[in-house]
């Protein structure tokens, strides 16, 4: 694709990435099959190659237009189309970089912007955040059934003594899961003290910057990331851990993009592709260890704690920033596989539920039809209980169906 790149974009810093991006773009439009809100709306201008055309005229000099922007708003970041595209286009940076123009030269409506703001305080402030769920809980058993499953019953915690070990890893715990799935984490120390690694967790840890970021809040963003970065520095360059760790594959996608986020920050540049390099998902992590041992000992990684003893059956759903974001496929699969689950697969594994961050809010309607879909496909199976890898999956998914649905962690405890 050629480009002509306006000279009032010239001195920004993401020029030059977001003009080889559109210069690597053939034009095929084998994103468009795989893209979730083309299928749904049928407007070039709602996939991934519409997208690129009016991001290309925006950095050409066009004037974008609230309904520019709400083409880029539609977009879930699912990275679905980056998984297809047969010329390695970088999709989803770009796309950062073209919602940060159009963010700048378009005033959002007081409603939206009212709504970002809630939802980040909302969100960042542990304070804040518990009050709500644990208000939610509360009241619960009297609300609506789609409200009242979008609400987690509150979780009898699972006592566990941390054991000392040569190996260690930072044990990451985000923002909001710690509020409403607590036991996931707790089901992910278990399982790497099975495995002879040690989780260390620290006090600061708290949001990984996504979502200020997918909000459109820029700095705020940054200045989450620089602060995680110091305070898991000492770890690092103590050497004191092998790998950063997160259950929440939104989150890990996020800080394997910190090196791309500072890239242009002199201070953090090479702290950010250190802290990128380390990360790890915990399939990642589990799957290496079970591939050392011979099978007739992968079931002595279950089921010391029966939390689910009717699970057998599992309708595995892979998130996007698993798949799409961070490339991890068939991992998690045979983990389940050889510690003796039926994992089952259904049709359109590879397309969103709809959750995507804040998206389940901030675009409602396209969400629910995603979400529909995805437990449409996922009822024609015979399953006893759905498992996914991503809180935001989860709690989404929970939304829409009685079946239980659970971090694929809690089985392996």
């Amino acid at each position: 694709m050629q480009t002509n790149i306006s000279e009032q974009f010239l001195s920004n810093a993401n020029t030059q990435d977001a003009q080889t991006i559109l210069r690597s773009c053939v034009h095929c439009g084998f994103c468009n099959a795989t893209c979730p809100t083309y299928q749904l709306l049928g407007d070039e201008l709602d996939g991934p190659r519409g997208r690129i055309y009016l991001i290309k005229q925006v950095m050409e000099g066009a004037e974008p237009t609230r309904q520019t922007q709400l083409h880029l708003d539609r977009c879930l970041t699912c990275r679905n189309c980056e998984t297809t595209c047969p010329s390695g286009v970088q999709y989803s940076h770009l796309l950062n970089i073209g919602r940060a123009v159009v963010n700048e030269k378009v005033s959002r409506s007081i409603s939206q912007k009212s709504l970002h703001l809630l939802l980040r305080k909302t969100f960042l402030s542990p304070l804040i955040f518990s009050t709500i769920i644990k208000t939610g809980q509360l009241f619960r058993p009297l609300l609506p059934g789609s409200i009242k499953r979008s609400i987690p019953e509150a979780q009898k915690k699972i006592a566990f003594k941390t054991t000392t070990h040569a190996r260690k890893i930072l044990l990451v715990a985000g923002c909001v899961q710690s509020s409403l799935k607590p036991n996931t984490d707790t089901a992910a120390k278990i399982v790497f003290d099975k495995l002879n690694i040690e989780c260390i967790q620290i006090p600061a840890g708290g949001c990984c910057g996504s979502l200020s970021h997918h909000l459109n809040a820029e700095n705020e963003a940054k200045q989450i990331i620089k602060k995680n970065i110091d305070s898991w520095w000492p770890l690092v360059e103590n050497k004191t851990i092998e790998a950063i760790c997160m259950t929440a594959s939104g989150c890990g996608v996020a800080i394997k993009e910190y090196d791309q986020l500072l890239a242009g920050d002199k201070d953090y540049a090479d702290k950010a592709k250190t802290i990128s390099a380390l990360y790890k998902d915990p399939a990642e992590i589990v799957f290496a260890e079970l591939d050392k041992m011979p099978n007739d000992k992968d079931i002595k990684l279950i089921n010391d704690i029966e939390v689910m003893p009717k699970s057998k059956n599992i309708a595995f759903h892979p998130p996007c920033t698993l798949q799409h974001g961070m490339k991890i496929n068939n991992l998690i699969e045979p983990i389940l596989s050889r510690c003796g689950f039926n994992v089952l697969t259904f049709e359109d594994k590879h397309l969103c539920c709809g959750s995507a961050g804040t998206y389940s809010i901030t675009q409602k309607a396209l969400s629910q039809q995603l979400l529909s879909n995805k437990l449409t496909n996922i009822s024609k199976t015979e399953h006893d209980v759905i498992v996914t890898a991503n809180i935001g999956c989860q709690l989404h998914l929970q939304s829409g169906t009685a079946t239980p649905v659970l971090h694929w962690l809690e089985l392996l405890m």
